[in-house]
């Protein structure tokens, strides 16, 4: 039924309808037509079948003068539930007056092979305002169907806005009806809306995909057929209509978001290790996250003191926990068993404490096993770095380290996604802090742009880039290794004493 109907529709609409005569003693209303009538209108078509009344939708239309008498109206890329149809036509219609409102009719037979109806239109221009009416009688095969079109609209000015923009669009994410975005979304160039979502949390209850909140701002003087700050249900695409102050109308489409894989460490869990001065505190999950702490705490051995990794309470979500990196300078303490600078370090993987007294750099063994493609590596940081930055690789006495007086400490923020490779034993080869950065099993890198200081809680995204000649293949094995350091080449011992990286909630989007 609605099929036929539109077919209807679409037909009457694609030609134009209207033919009037006149002859030289129809009166001249130029000058009314001119200042009064014609011009651009702003307003609604409805459309109401066989007693049934669709929404209405807003339309500009524009009226010229065709003679003295008569008048052309034309509806420009006029579109019909959501369809376009082209541009819509009522020519020489002509105008006769009743005080001060001005009428015009207009009447046609139309047979297009199996359709065939009889149009009768009449309108009226008065005050700067304009109706049309439409009533159609239509057969459709052996199926007779009413149609009765309806447009109002007023004369602009000339000076309205014609802007219809959607400008910003984002969901707050300290309403909890929000919690499952994961990335806030892109006003793209063929105006959709795009964002991610937690596939966890859909899959675990997919309706709160229908009470997600947006918020969004349009163009000055705009309008929305959605109202920001409400409940959206984005179980399916929702179009939002912006109407310009003066008519002009752009559509946004809210795409139904891409679910993605969220791998998440928010360090709100810590748990207490060893005892006397060398109790600390460690990040959880243990089976995923390492920290530097673990051997710098035997250094309490030989008279140092403090950590390079804390729990703090300086969070970025209130309430929970955030891990701070701190870099120690133990210059003075200088041997071969005290290294000149510790960096505070977190990672995904093990510390293997058996290289603690002879290959520092094999002690970090980086990557968990991960069978998604990463597509973003995002979290929150601050940093603050050191005073005096020292080169302590190699020295094995005070004397032996450098002071790099122009030197400004970094620090370092990345992800690698590396190949799978097995030993005798069936067990991944990790990299280390030899390879890590160089290894040609590595596959992609985030790595963060901006590792300078930063005084309050900054957020990062990067997302992964592919390395030279390498490519993501499903079913293939993969590690994945975040690295966090308080000073970038603290692995080479290299950086400055007080350096320090606070973190919280970082995220691992995958698919």
């Amino acid at each position: 039924m609605k099929k036929s109907l539109f077919f209807l529709f679409a037909l009457i609409c694609s030609m134009s309808l209207f033919t009037a005569c006149s002859d030289d003693d129809d009166p001249d209303y130029s000058k009314v037509i001119e200042e009064e009538i014609a011009g651009d209108y702003k307003g609604t078509l409805t459309v109401t079948v066989e007693g049934t009344t669709m929404p209405s939708e807003p339309q500009k239309i524009k009226i010229e003068k065709a003679s003295p008498s008569a008048i052309n109206l034309s509806l420009a890329n006029f579109s019909f539930m959501g369809i376009a149809i082209g541009d819509v036509e009522l020519k020489n219609c002509v105008l006769s007056q009743n005080g001060n409102t001005y009428t015009f009719s207009g009447t046609q037979d139309l047979k297009v092979e199996t359709l065939s109806c009889i149009i009768n239109a009449k309108g009226t221009a008065s005050n700067g305002a304009v109706k049309v009416d439409m009533d159609i009688d239509a057969t459709v095969g052996s199926l007779e169907q009413k149609v009765k079109v309806v447009y109002e609209g007023t004369r602009l000015t000339g000076s309205e806005s014609s802007e219809a923009k959607i400008t910003a669009f984002s969901f707050d994410m300290s309403n909890k009806a929000n919690s499952i975005v994961i990335e806030q979304p892109v006003i793209n160039d063929d105006n959709t809306i795009t964002f991610r979502v937690d596939e966890a949390a859909v899959e675990a209850d997919a309706n709160v995909l229908k009470t997600v909140v947006p918020t969004f701002t349009v163009s000055d003087k705009a309008t929305t057929s959605v109202e920001s700050g409400k409940a959206m249900d984005l179980s399916k695409d929702v179009t939002i209509t912006v109407l310009a102050e003066d008519g002009t109308v752009v559509e946004y489409i809210v795409k139904t978001p891409t679910r993605n894989f969220v791998m998440k460490f928010t360090f709100d869990e810590w748990i207490s290790k060893g005892t006397g001065n060398a109790a600390h505190e460690e990040p959880l999950p243990n089976d995923m996250l390492s920290s530097s702490v673990e051997g710098a705490s035997l250094l309490s051995l030989f008279g140092v003191e403090g950590f390079p990794v804390y729990k703090s309470t300086d969070d970025k979500v209130a309430g929970a926990a955030a891990i701070k990196l701190v870099t120690m300078d133990t210059s003075v303490q200088t041997s071969s068993l005290v290294p000149a600078l510790t960096a505070g370090s977190v990672f995904t993987g093990n510390f293997n404490m058996n290289y603690a007294m002879s290959d520092k750099m094999l002690c970090t063994e980086f990557g968990i096993p991960y069978d998604k493609k990463p597509l973003l590596f995002k979290g929150w940081y601050k940093y603050t770095a050191g005073e005096k930055y020292i080169d302590g690789e190699g020295a094995e006495k005070p004397e032996d380290v450098i002071v790099e007086k122009d030197k400004v400490d970094e620090c370092s923020i990345m992800a690698v996604l590396y190949e799978t490779e097995r030993d005798d034993k069936g067990n991944n080869k990790p990299l280390t802090g030899h390879d890590i950065n160089t290894s040609p099993r590595r596959v992609a890198i985030a790595v963060l742009a901006d590792a300078t200081d930063k005084s309050e809680w900054t957020a990062f995204s990067q997302e992964f880039t592919y390395l030279t000649g390498k490519t993501y293949e499903a079913g293939k094995e993969y590690q994945l290794a975040i690295v966090c350091s308080s000073s970038k080449d603290g692995d080479r011992f290299k950086g400055a004493g007080g350096s320090t990286l606070m973190l919280d909630e970082l995220e691992i989007i995958g698919e």
